[in-house]
């Protein structure tokens, strides 16, 4: 699961390999080992991970099957305007 989620996040956000493993200061092929499921990330990179795609770690692990934002701190206006953009993009 762990695998796949790194897989489906990063595509989702449109980086290649290279670019995930710039952004965690790691290689390409280490990615790509995650990714075939060769190896496994360490817990620091695992949370790592889940800070940069803004994920939990459950998520990450397919401990949790949804993803969740937090919108702590946020006016409640712009809240609702957040829960509209979600809404549409659903419904397209």
């Amino acid at each position: 699961m762990l695998n796949k989620r790194i897989y489906e996040l990063r595509s989702s956000f449109g980086w290649t390999q290279v670019q995930l493993a710039r952004k965690l200061n790691i290689t390409k092929q280490t990615v790509s080992n995650w990714e075939n499921d060769n190896i496994q990330p360490s817990v620091e990179m695992l949370v790592n991970l889940s800070k940069i795609f803004n994920v939990s770690t459950d998520y990450l692990l397919g401990l949790t099957p949804t993803n969740s934002i937090s919108v702590d701190g946020l006016p409640v206006g712009f809240i609702s305007h957040i829960v509209q953009i979600i809404e549409d993009y659903k419904n397209k």
